[in-house]
């Protein structure tokens, strides 16, 4: 591994109907589409989803270039097929179930699971991050627990609902913890204790396989990498590039941080759960609990910009500090998603316009 890790990027996306707005189950017929222009989609449990993944990256400048392409793909493949592609963590209006996508492993997962399966359309960001192995990846889940409600907040992407306010920033975050193996992740002294762990809740049902440790922190199943999956899919590429960024400093923030013996910082599962809860409560524009030093309710801005100078060193070593501070500020000052869904809302309560918003946001550049 370079002094500068690698990094990638996974986007899951809704299909919805361009009248009705209601999810599309036409997941398969999407995916052939952007096929035939050279991207490959990933259909996802619910067919009213798509997926799209990156190359891997080196810097926030081509990160940007590649997440336009996939996500214009997707929209055209999308309306060659009657549907709209929507960056957005949960459905703002949904029928009663989603229909499972027909494969043996999604089928299964929807028999075990019930209605927790077939109530989904649930669509997040996962950021993987180079890592010398996975002993490594287990130690960079301990040492940036503190900071996945920060991550959580900035990307609120779910606040409409079922046609209502859910009075969360990020209800995704809500309904994608009933999953008995997500949420924050446990702090694990070993990999053996890690994998003794996923052991046992594939041992009692709570998990399919590997692929359903769903934690918001894991070493990826697949690749060399560390995988961060706190966040709702952001409502645009510039959001998603400023996320990925911050998740890449932290990465190497920890594994700097073990090399120098620095310690852990102690943290309760009870007040871990309590700042994730208030995060997807307030989201970016209210307060969240400063994990890093006093357990205090602040303004989560505030708390975001010092995690961006406590992140300062790795981010200047990638050469990415100014974009990022610069990319804060204009968010919190124009808004993340939860943010243009309420703006649009509020005018005429009708989830039609927070769809005309999401779906403007998902190609905007």
């Amino acid at each position: 591994m370079s002094n500068n890790p690698t990094f990638g990027v996974e986007e899951e996306f809704l299909l919805v109907d361009p009248g009705s707005g209601e999810p599309v189950a036409r997941n398969k017929a999407v995916a052939e589409s952007a096929s035939a222009k050279g991207v490959d989609l990933q259909l996802e449990l619910t067919s009213c989803q798509v997926e799209t993944a990156t190359d891997v990256m080196t810097d926030s400048g081509g990160l940007r270039e590649a997440l336009v392409r996939l996500r214009r793909v997707a929209t055209d493949a999308a309306e060659a097929n009657g549907a709209r592609l929507l960056a957005v963590g949960l459905p703002p209006t949904v029928p009663h179930k989603f229909p499972i996508t027909p494969t043996p492993r999604y089928r299964r997962i929807g028999h075990r699971f019930g209605m927790i399966a077939h109530e989904q359309g649930i669509c997040g960001c996962h950021v993987h991050v180079e890592v010398p192995d996975r002993d490594a990846a287990i130690r960079v889940s301990n040492r940036i627990r503190p900071w996945l409600h920060l991550l959580l907040a900035l990307t609120a992407n779910s606040a409409i609902y079922r046609g209502s306010d859910s009075g969360y920033a990020t209800f995704r975050s809500v309904l994608w913890a009933r999953w008995p193996s997500a949420g924050p992740p446990p702090y694990f002294d070993s990999t053996a204790q890690y994998d003794a762990t996923v052991t046992m809740l594939q041992d009692a049902g709570a998990a399919l396989d590997d692929g359903m440790i769903y934690w918001d922190v894991r070493p990826s199943n697949k690749f060399p990498t560390v995988e961060v999956r706190v966040s709702d899919v952001p409502a645009t590429v510039a959001e998603t590039v400023l996320l990925a960024t911050l998740v890449r400093a932290a990465v190497m923030t920890a594994l700097d941080a073990e090399k120098n013996g620095e310690p852990v910082v102690p943290l309760t599962d009870y007040v871990l759960k309590a700042a994730y809860w208030k995060s997807a409560r307030d989201g970016l524009d209210g307060n969240t609990i400063d994990l890093a030093e006093s357990h205090a309710v602040a303004p989560t801005a505030q708390l975001l910009r010092n995690l961006v100078e406590q992140l300062r060193p790795a981010l200047e070593q990638l050469g990415e500090y100014g974009m990022v501070r610069t990319e804060l500020a204009r968010i919190i000052n124009d808004g993340n998603g939860a943010m243009r869904q309420r703006r649009a809302f509020e005018r005429r309560r009708e989830a039609a316009d927070v769809i005309d918003e999401l779906a403007a946001a998902t190609i905007a550049e």
